[in-house]
């Protein structure tokens, strides 16, 4: 797979999620392996140009974050072909325009979802941006503004035409918001919309399984994963191999699991300092421990850490309680189910990590977020 003049290792790619993929997550993901593309939480091209400090923070990079997409949200066609030039400046490898964000504070000043409403109006912002820069210029967005309003296959179409290097498409229109299933149909009609350039699919791939599925059933180019990233690191490793050998490899073990959960945790202290760090980290601990087997004493904990020293307590802690209580692979004993007390703390996350219940969304309607 290719996006622009770039080969990717694998045709994987980390979608970009608010608060959550930000350079501690994209190394983590990495090391671990199978990754072939990531992309930036989306960043305010307005906020971008006029250097605020958090717009700067959000598409903070390195070297070993290679190679590397930042995704811009605006309506203003010069805001966003400045912007794009800062990101080529900053030396990423290309600039991603989000078109698919569903919330209000997006959509309402033209972007995200907004953007699939006015192709033509669309289609000349695109073609300033792949102007002014040489880096590839990108899209992602969703199926449509609702059902009655399926742009996706025209708006692609439009955005090939308009330079665009690749399309990122949610199989999810901006009315559902994170309801309902993904429509692989819909992201199908997608592929078979442009002519040469990549289609990468997204929603609901949160196994290797899912993954494979999409790929065979939408004929897409590359598959996004978002949220499977989360209770599964290891995700993008897995398919990899699935993809290449048919072959699916077992989950890692509770020692795997500790060590990128205490690496993931180092990364947040580097970047974010000691408190600040530990503080963010209590909303990236939990996801771990959906694999960890009964877990809510380590869920209790982690929502107060607040230092390095806080989190190391924390995880012996429940190491030595899951010991006691439980097997190597986080069954609870039986000579302990009868116990009302340990029973309390029973595996709260029984069902597969696919079920979307179990995935933090907002909440409400759309219109409210």
């Amino acid at each position: 797979m290719r996006i622009g003049p770039i080969d990717l290792q694998t045709p994987l790619c980390l979608s970009p999620l608010a608060g959550y993929t930000n350079l501690p997550m994209r190394l983590t993901v990495r090391e671990v392996g199978g990754l072939g593309w990531a992309t930036t939480d989306l960043v305010n091209a307005r906020s971008l140009i006029e250097r605020n400090r958090t717009a700067l923070k959000l598409v903070e990079t390195c070297i070993e974050d290679r190679p590397l997409a930042i995704q811009l949200f605006g309506a203003v066609p010069e805001e966003m072909r400045d912007a794009a030039v800062m990101c080529e400046e900053m030396g990423v490898q290309s600039v991603d325009i989000n078109m698919g964000c569903p919330v209000r504070k997006v959509v309402n000043v033209g972007g995200g979802s907004a953007m699939m409403t006015e192709l033509t109006k669309t289609a000349e912002l695109v073609r300033g941006m792949v102007a002014a820069v040489k880096i590839p210029i990108t899209a992602k967005m969703r199926l449509g503004w609702d059902e009655n309003n399926l742009t996706a296959p025209d708006l692609a179409r439009t955005l090939e035409d308009a330079g665009c290097a690749a399309i990122f498409v949610h199989g999810r229109t901006r009315a559902q918001g994170f309801t309902g299933r993904v429509n692989l149909d819909g992201i199908r009609t997608v592929v078979e919309a442009v002519k040469t350039i990549p289609v990468i699919g997204n929603g609901d791939v949160t196994t290797p399984e899912a993954a494979k599925h999409m790929f065979d059933v939408t004929g897409c180019a590359g598959v996004s994963i978002g949220r499977g990233a989360f209770y599964d690191p290891w995700i993008f490793k897995r398919t990899a191999h699935l993809l290449k050998t048919g072959e699916l490899l077992p989950e890692p073990d509770f020692a795997e699991r500790l060590r990128v959960l205490r690496l993931h945790f180092d990364r947040y202290i580097e970047f974010y300092g000691e408190e600040r760090g530990a503080k963010f980290f209590r909303k990236v601990a939990p996801w771990y421990a959906k694999r960890f087997g009964p877990s809510k004493p380590f869920k209790r904990d982690t929502i107060r850490i607040s230092s390095r020293a806080d989190f190391e307590k924390c995880l012996a802690d429940y190491v030595v309680w899951r010991e006691r209580f439980c097997d190597e692979a986080g069954n609870l004993l039986p000579k302990f189910a009868p116990d009302p007390m340990v029973a309390s703390f029973q595996r709260d996350e029984d069902d597969p990590a696919f079920q979307r219940e179990s995935i933090p969304v907002p909440k409400g309607p759309v219109e409210v977020w």
